[in-house]
């Protein structure tokens, strides 16, 4: 394993700290939670949001902290859920009078941790609603989920709920607004190679040379199938189908597209892997309003892609379009 790491029990943590030193004047670090939480929260007009999901995704979601996004997060260690009692103690701190919106990314352990942790902030008088993120389309039947994941379509969630709570929204109408977006955004990934957790040393999985996995999930879940190397394009091809047939996706309509890279992909290839995406997205007859290259939500160092398509209306656009302050800065 070659990785920058000192001790693998310490990788999370260390990381926490540089993030919270790196943004000294607007986000705090509570190390007994592994919580990255806005400095000047709770905001007493304000609906707290709030996340967790295992660490190894990052700027997920410890990194999109701040003003118009999410109020905290408390990830796990990588890949793994956070204990139910990161969930309660980071609900209890960042509780307002308006109340606690929990963003949930679809699987089994993140479910269990934050129910529980809900429960138990809700036995404390504490108003909390809950928006499941399942945007993955490469689920179908799946043993290693309770159904479809939630990977890089959360951060429209993060996005569209963060900007209208920091515009006065109720609980009840974000936890409207974020199942609004969770039902017209839809996401699947495919894999070049696989991704070593600090802890584990190995790699989760091993593709040969000319292999690739279609349908891969953000910690190494298997995909719909492994197969041949093909050309970028035909990668495009293969998973726009998947998505854009999914709701389905329509002529006419407005939508916003990303190409989200899973950690190890050049920004020159996300580049040119949108390229041909934007151009077969239109001519399907939809409209591309926004669009989205980078890493959003990554799996450590994996190379590979996904692809997001988000129906939109004038006022998820406008949210989308709102003003943010995060941790990760361009300049």
């Amino acid at each position: 394993m070659k990785k920058f790491v000192n001790d693998p029990k310490n990788f999370v943590p260390e990381m926490l700290k540089g993030i919270a030193l790196a943004n000294p004047k607007t986000l705090k670090y509570i190390p007994e939670y592994n919580l990255i939480m806005r400095a000047d929260i709770p905001i007493s007009n304000k609906v707290s949001i709030m996340q967790g999901s295992g660490s190894g995704h990052e700027p997920a979601h410890v990194m999109a902290v701040g003003r118009g996004m999410l109020d905290a997060a408390c990830p796990g260690n990588v890949f793994a859920a956070p204990p139910a009692d990161f969930v309660y103690q980071t609900t209890k701190l960042v509780a307002s009078p308006k109340g606690v919106l929990h963003l949930l990314n679809n699987y089994t352990g993140d479910t269990m941790s934050f129910n529980m942790g809900r429960e138990m902030a809700e036995a404390e008088g504490i108003e909390v609603r809950t928006v499941t993120i399942n945007d993955d389309v490469a689920v179908k039947d799946s043993t290693w989920t309770i159904g479809r994941r939630g990977v890089a379509g959360n951060f429209f969630v993060m996005k569209a709920t963060g900007a209208a709570a920091e515009r006065g929204a109720s609980l009840e109408e974000l936890e409207a607004l974020g199942n609004r977006v969770v039902a017209v955004t839809r996401t699947m990934g495919m894999a070049l190679t696989g991704c070593t957790p600090p802890a584990k040393g190995t790699p989760i999985f091993t593709l040969a040379e000319d292999e690739m996995e279609m349908g891969i999930g953000i910690h190494g879940e298997p995909g719909r199938k492994r197969v041949k190397m093909a050309p970028a394009n035909e990668i495009v091809d293969e998973l726009l189908e998947a998505v854009a047939s999914d709701i389905p996706y329509k002529a006419g309509d407005e939508v916003a597209l990303m190409i989200n890279g899973m950690g190890g992909t050049p920004i020159s290839e996300l580049y040119l892997l949108y390229g041909y995406a934007h151009e077969q997205v239109e001519k399907r007859g939809m409209k591309i309003k926004r669009n989205y290259i980078g890493e959003y939500c990554t799996s450590l160092e994996m190379a590979g892609f996904s692809l997001t398509l988000v129906k939109l209306d004038p006022e998820l656009e406008d949210l989308l379009a709102a003003p943010a302050e995060i941790a990760i800065r361009v300049f």
